[in-house]
């Protein structure tokens, strides 16, 4: 597994505006995009969760998150190109993708864009289709705090002092959850993740609410990407529904491969990490010699 301390962030100017970005693992490139409230450390962990350090990962704050501005890029294309224009910087000329949940548009535009340049794209939990449903009154709570520190210190304590009861948020499933919580891998994967969000909240929401703008009005020519693409998705997803997503996302994308997560939620990576690894390294290991 990619060790936490691996990596540290950098900032680096493009023609297109910063971005932040960090790296871990050596060997063929793969672009990690991270889902809403993130951030480079939440690739990493998207990285780590999923991956093996076998490749080279590099780690992306989308733009309006943490070190990386919003005017670096607004639309799913214009952050499509800035990885692009990362790519460039760190003289690397052809990567794969792998995004979960708000990333999905921004992975999706960079195989659409630069299809000379995507090797392969790994859709986890994303969008395929515009997202219509009613934004969660939780958000808007977390929102009101996110600029009180003390309040945000208090609630990161009390998240993470019964991780189990914040963790059934997120899987209804009481033994699935236990299960989840208690693996000494998984938990303190998720743990992480959990309290991340905490972590310079105010840093992540412009980039979040950007997210809901774009998830609330793109559509994309799926039928267009040349990439290999592999699906992962969680039947009992509530955030980005299976039937509409990964259905589209499978049937519209060439050549698609999905890989169905029976019962599976939004956090699927985490619930069922063993199934979700080894399809997505298998898959990975096919793009490295991709021209």
């Amino acid at each position: 597994m990619l060790e936490r301390d691996a990596a540290r962030p950098m900032v680096v100017e493009t023609k297109l505006g910063n971005v932040e970005y960090a790296e871990s693992g050596s060997g063929p490139a793969v672009v990690c995009l991270h889902g809403a409230m993130g951030g480079y450390d939440q690739s990493l962990i998207l990285a780590r969760t999923v991956c093996d350090p076998e490749f080279r990962f590099v780690a992306v704050s989308r733009p309006g998150y943490l070190g990386t501005p919003l005017a670096s890029g607004r639309t799913a294309e214009g952050q499509a190109d800035l990885c692009a224009a990362l790519l460039n910087k760190l003289g690397i000329d052809k990567a794969a993708a792998i995004a979960v949940s708000g990333g999905g548009p921004c992975a999706l535009q960079f195989a659409l864009r630069h299809p000379d340049r995507c090797r392969g794209l790994v859709l986890i939990s994303t969008c395929g289709d515009v997202i219509d449903e009613k934004i969660p009154l939780r958000f808007h709570m977390i929102k009101g705090m996110a600029h009180f520190p003390s309040i945000l210190e208090k609630m990161k304590r009390k998240a993470l002092q019964d991780f189990e009861k914040t963790a059934r948020q997120s899987i209804e499933d009481p033994e699935l959850c236990r299960r989840t919580v208690n693996d000494p891998v998984v938990g303190p994967l998720f743990r992480e993740l959990t309290a991340s969000t905490f972590d310079r909240m105010a840093q992540r929401l412009a980039g979040t609410e950007n997210d809901i703008k774009v998830t609330r009005t793109a559509t994309y020519p799926l039928e267009q990407i040349q990439a290999p693409t592999l699906i992962v998705h969680g039947t009992a997803d509530k955030i980005v529904a299976y039937a509409k997503h990964a259905t589209a996302l499978s049937t519209r994308i060439p050549g698609a491969e999905l890989l169905t997560i029976d019962g599976g939620e939004h956090v699927s990576i985490f619930t069922h990490r063993e199934t979700v690894k080894a399809r997505v390294m298998e898959f990975l290991g096919r793009t490295k010699d991709k021209r």
